[in-house]
């Protein structure tokens, strides 16, 4: 428990630790005017890119980790356990309070694909697709979180934000791995079409 800033809460995400940063507003909000002119289409962007490929993405996954996962998809890959931020806002909520929501839940995202990633190539490190997908999901995670640092920074001060990151997979066993990614992709997928049906409104053009 601390408070961590955006710079260090960036050089972060790719441990899956748990940790958390309190949500403060003040006047040292670091990079903001770094924005480029075009940041909320890019994010608005970005959200509908990771949308549009989640499915893909977790399909992709279940064919490399092979049975039993491909046939008891329902019973292995049930998110139902998996810890995930609460995502409480909805279209009527307030764009700040959207904008800091989304930054926790990609931020824990991005701890969770690395994550993800790290056991794939020891588990699966012929699997070039699966390998290239997750990297680029995990790329494209990163760009958002750091327009999302922006927009924060620049439309409300804030530079510090409340942050859960999951489980880590280290010393599970190789089944264990699998379900964990396996749960965690199957979570992602239903949250970024929330996530996309609740941010993307706020991000279009007037």
């Amino acid at each position: 428990t601390g408070v961590v800033p955006f710079v260090a809460l960036l050089l972060l995400q790719r441990r899956p630790v748990a940790g958390r940063a309190l949500l403060v507003t003040g006047s040292g909000c670091p990079g903001h005017g770094l924005c480029r002119s075009n940041v909320q289409e890019q994010t608005r962007r970005q959200v509908a890119l990771l949308n549009a490929t989640a499915q893909d993405l977790f399909s992709l996954y279940l064919k490399c980790q092979g049975e039993p996962f491909s046939s008891e998809t329902d019973r292995l890959c049930n998110p139902s356990g998996v810890f995930f931020p609460a995502f409480r806002v909805n279209r009527t909520s307030e764009r700040k309070e959207v904008m800091v929501a989304m930054y926790k839940l990609f931020a824990f995202l991005n701890a969770s694909l690395g994550n993800i990633t790290r056991d794939q190539e020891e588990l699966n490190p012929t699997a070039k697709e699966l390998l290239d997908r997750l990297h680029n999901t995990t790329k494209t995670t990163r760009g958002l979180i750091s327009n999302l640092t922006c927009l924060l920074c620049k439309n409300y001060n804030i530079f510090q934000v409340d942050v859960s990151y999951g489980e880590s997979s280290k010393g599970k066993s190789a089944f264990k791995k699998k379900q964990q990614g396996c749960q965690v992709l199957r979570k992602y997928v239903q949250v970024i079409a929330q996530a996309a049906r609740v941010l993307l409104p706020h991000l279009s053009p007037p």
